[in-house]
């Protein structure tokens, strides 16, 4: 399939978003952090019953434990609430422009109701276009300005 062609049809499904990882607005900070390091995740939702009402990421925890923040706050005081999110139909090629726009490693999607259905990071985008482009990732040079003559590396 060409590229442009399946950038822009193609549904963020295609690159197999993470299962959310949920949490109340009242949960302290310390069992937040606790819960993103056991589960190896990078993102929570923050929910207020179903509803996504913010996130906290690993850029909020790294400032907060920078600022000597109190652990026992609830994450509702550390969550960013200006939330940008997805829904299961957008496309690839809309979510790569809205991360890049945005500056955003994570995108919540969500169903009509507002409540995660996933989430979609970089590293699920990077591997997308990876696996189905290999021949437009591989030949790049590193530099971005022309193709190498020679493969780099040992």
């Amino acid at each position: 399939m060409d590229f442009q062609l399946s950038l822009s049809s193609e549904s963020v499904g295609a690159t197999q978003p993470d299962t959310p990882l949920a949490t109340a607005p009242d949960e302290p900070l310390a069992n937040v952090l606790g819960l993103l390091r056991a589960q190896k995740q990078a993102a929570v939702m923050v929910c207020d019953g179903a509803k996504l009402v913010g996130i906290f990421t690993e850029r909020d925890a790294l400032r907060l434990l920078a600022e000597g923040a109190d652990l026992a706050a609830p994450v509702s005081s550390a969550m960013s609430t200006d939330l940008m999110t997805i829904r299961p139909e957008t496309t690839v090629g809309q979510a790569i422009r809205l991360m890049s726009e945005g500056g955003y490693r994570h995108l919540p999607v969500v169903d009509p109701d507002d409540s995660p259905t996933g989430v979609v990071a970089v590293r699920g985008i990077v591997h997308y276009l990876v696996e189905h482009f290999p021949d437009a990732v591989y030949t790049q040079s590193p530099t971005g300005d022309r193709p190498t003559a020679e493969r780099e590396g040992a």
